[in-house]
């Protein structure tokens, strides 16, 4: 059994080029009809870009993927204090010493605490693209299984619910089924006395009368629907449990889910006794799970 996969997923993870400067990669995925990459990366990462691109083909089949890479840098500084303003400031102090007549020598301490007496350099080191692109390369396998790990345990909970839409179903099916019995009988019996009324007078046999009644009935029954829409459940969970990429066979399949909730409801909408109600109620539920599957079916890989 293959894992199936949700396309919604979302992976990050943190490297380092060297001392000082590390980045931070991230992957995010929504639903896509087709694998749909866009990459968000510093300027001169071309070689990176199509690297990225390869090793993701590789491993996803669809969805919209962004790609971001941010470069991290923790900035050196350099504590160095100014020689000439520390003279002046000892200078300044002297003379005002003298001119007070005021004993005493300057105190270091004092004037180091002086504004404008230190400052920081930054020490900021040129990193060339072959340097990003080693140091990201080395990490995209994990990211990439992390996002796929994301994306599986989604894709679960989706087949869940969708094996849970295909239980109902069938179940709705295996009711219609009870029911349509007593519907057919009494929509027969309703058409042969319509004709009769639109025929009176002109002859017809109740021979031909009968005759035609049991072909517009039959023609109303709703077996070959019910038929169909389980075997179209049976495939659909099949194909659950078979897993891999899914989105668009099971779209088809509720295509063709939908079409037969369709006729049966249009087969069966004339039919006014309590169990002909009842089959048009479910007619609709069937419907509305089948809307549900269809709109979880979105994103399944």
């Amino acid at each position: 059994m293959s894992t199936a996969y949700s396309m919604t997923g979302f992976a990050r993870i943190q490297g380092s080029i060297q001392e000082g400067i590390g980045f931070t990669l991230s992957l995010k995925s929504v639903n896509h009809r087709f694998l749909d990459l866009h990459m968000r990366l510093p300027n001169g990462c071309d070689a990176l870009e199509m690297q990225l691109r390869r090793l993701l083909k590789e491993q996803l089949r669809r969805g919209h993927v962004e790609i971001t890479l941010q470069i991290d840098r923790q900035r050196q500084r350099t504590l160095q204090y100014d020689r000439a303003v520390v003279a002046a400031y000892v200078e300044t102090y002297r003379r005002a010493a003298e001119e007070n007549n005021l004993p005493g020598d300057p105190d270091l301490a004092s004037i180091l605490r002086m504004p404008g007496v230190f400052s920081a350099e930054a020490e900021d080191n040129e990193l060339k693209p072959e340097q990003i692109e080693a140091a990201v390369v080395a990490e995209v396998a994990p990211l990439i299984a992390s996002l796929k790990d994301m994306r599986a345990l989604e894709g679960a909970a989706l087949v869940a619910d969708l094996d849970a839409c295909m239980v109902r179903i069938a179940a709705v099916a295996d009711e219609v089924n009870t029911l349509r019995t007593d519907v057919r009988a009494s929509y027969y019996e309703r058409i042969r006395t319509r004709i009769a009324e639109l025929t009176e007078g002109t002859g017809v046999s109740e021979e031909r009368l009968l005759s035609e009644a049991a072909v517009l009935a039959e023609r109303s029954d709703v077996e070959e629907e019910i038929v169909r829409l389980k075997t179209h459940v049976d495939h659909f969970r099949g194909l659950l449990a078979a897993g891999g990429e899914l989105g668009k066979k099971l779209d088809f399949l509720l295509q063709e889910l939908n079409r037969e909730a369709n006729t049966l409801l249009s087969k069966t909408s004339g039919a006014n006794t309590a169990n002909g109600l009842r089959i048009t109620e479910l007619g609709l539920e069937l419907k509305t799970v089948i809307e549900k599957a269809r709109e979880q079916v979105q994103n399944l890989e």
